[in-house]
């Protein structure tokens, strides 16, 4: 649709204007999973920009009123999402609530922070998505509270083979306000990045274990 390319086209803007997005080829970054990255996207810091974060809540708002239409609840992934996720239920009037990766070990012993009822509707809202798995995680722990899961709205994901199998296997339904196909174009055109720099982040999203080994 059209106003998600204007979405997204703006937040590549934002996201290399204020350094959120790293991209160094020579000097990869590593992941928590031992990934090894030409890229490296931080979206905690969209959250010191009020011009930037306001405009991120509104398209995650508008991204959910145009394609899930009525929702009972929003619910954040813990805990790179939390505040995004307060800030899009805030814009929408409605609850709140987020997931933990897993339970505390001391109190409640909650995974899910805040009030939820059997059978509300449910929009997950993520801040990057890689391979899916801790996004799911989340899904997974909804569903199991007997919600209705309609679908996750992130930032950014990295469009990973990996995750879109993750994600149609667990039946969800994902959209990202921008991703790494329009982020690579954008910084190109910014010269943020330079020509010969293209066909690494092209294999590395191919296959991105194996690249850099």
């Amino acid at each position: 649709m059209d106003f998600r390319n204007d979405i997204s086209e703006k937040i590549s803007e934002f996201l290399l204007l204020i350094k959120a997005v790293k991209l160094n080829v020579a000097d990869p970054f590593t992941w928590a999973s031992g990934i090894k990255s030409p890229i490296y996207c931080d979206n905690r810091i969209t959250l010191s920009y009020p011009s930037i974060r306001t405009f991120i809540r509104q398209a995650y708002a508008k991204v959910i009123t145009e394609e899930f239409g009525s929702v009972d609840l929003i619910a954040g992934v813990a805990t790179g999402a939390i505040a995004h996720g307060v800030l899009v239920a805030e814009e929408l009037g409605l609850p709140f609530v987020y997931v933990r990766a897993s339970k505390k070990d001391h109190g409640l012993e909650n995974v899910i922070e805040g009030k939820i009822t059997p059978g509300q509707s449910v929009v997950v809202i993520e801040d990057l998505v890689s391979t899916g798995s801790t996004s799911l995680s989340t899904v997974r722990t909804l569903r199991g509270q007997d919600c209705i899961v309609k679908g996750m709205v992130a930032i950014f994901t990295y469009n990973l083979t990996k995750a879109i199998r993750n994600f149609e296997k667990e039946n969800c339904i994902l959209y990202a306000l921008t991703d790494y196909d329009r982020l690579i174009q954008k910084a190109l055109s910014e010269d943020y990045i330079r020509d010969e720099d293209l066909e690494a982040l092209k294999q590395w999203r191919e296959n991105p274990e194996a690249w850099g080994k």
